[in-house]
């Protein structure tokens, strides 16, 4: 299908016009007007580039792209060996950021419940980031973080008397420990993000809730997964997930 077809169809169903974001979002770099085989990744980083020409991809679609508010905006160094690649190939970068957090079906957080088996009961925070549910039966926190580290292939940092059974929970995948006093005023008995803060800690001990830093990464893998296998379905693309491993 042409590029122009692909991503006016991805800015419509996961209604990127409506996010007020950090980055811009759908097309960022412009390549080949035919798309077939497409690589997703979560980080648009020299990996994933490197992948995607092995595989002699037509577009790369992401999570994480570029040209982020408030970084430098020179394309010199890594920033011009990364879109010279894109560039030299022919190669499309598409990414969503916030639009692929907040969907409700192929967002990073609908699918973070969906592959842990959590209850969405509602939505809460700066423009209904963070989610908030139940983890099926009462489960004691060393426990249930044992569970997210089988599936989320990463141990995850848990704050918190181990033996507090949780039930309510509260999550926003990603660097979102801002949410974490939002969820406190909810009454849940945890929160989990990707990632934790020096005084995200004292205010677990402090309120008695329990964080759960469960990887940035780790937790934002699936909703392109999820968009890789609904476009392969629905206009027969060779869509391939990619995971570059990152540890954080």
């Amino acid at each position: 299908m042409r590029c122009e077809e692909l991503t006016r169809y991805l800015d419509d169903l996961l209604e990127a016009s409506r996010f007020k974001d950090y980055c811009p979002n759908g097309l960022q770099v412009e390549g080949r007007n035919e798309v077939r085989r497409v690589v997703f990744g979560v980080t648009a980083c020299r990996a994933l580039l490197d992948a995607a020409l092995a595989r002699d991809a037509d577009a790369i679609i992401v999570h994480h792209g570029w040209f982020w508010r408030g970084e430098d905006g020179r394309v010199t160094g890594l920033r011009k060996a990364r879109l010279q690649t894109l560039l030299k190939h022919d190669i499309n970068l598409i990414a969503y950021h916030l639009p692929l957090d907040g969907h409700p079906r192929f967002g990073n957080n609908a699918q973070l419940a969906h592959h842990l088996g959590w209850r969405a009961e509602g939505r809460f925070g700066e423009q209904e980031m963070g989610w908030f549910g139940r983890c099926g039966e009462p489960t004691p926190l060393a426990a249930l973080s044992r569970q997210m580290a089988a599936t989320l292939r990463r141990a995850p940092q848990a704050i918190g008397n181990p033996d507090r059974m949780v039930e309510r929970i509260a999550w926003c995948s990603g660097g979102a420990q801002c949410y974490f006093e939002q969820a406190i005023v909810l009454g849940v008995d945890a929160y989990v993000s990707g990632e934790i803060s020096e005084q995200t800690v004292h205010l677990a001990r402090e309120s008695g809730v329990a964080y759960i830093a469960a990887g940035h990464h780790a937790t934002e893998r699936y909703g392109v997964q999820a968009l890789a296998a609904h476009l392969a379905e629905r206009f027969g693309l060779e869509c391939e997930f990619v995971d570059i491993d990152n540890p954080v």
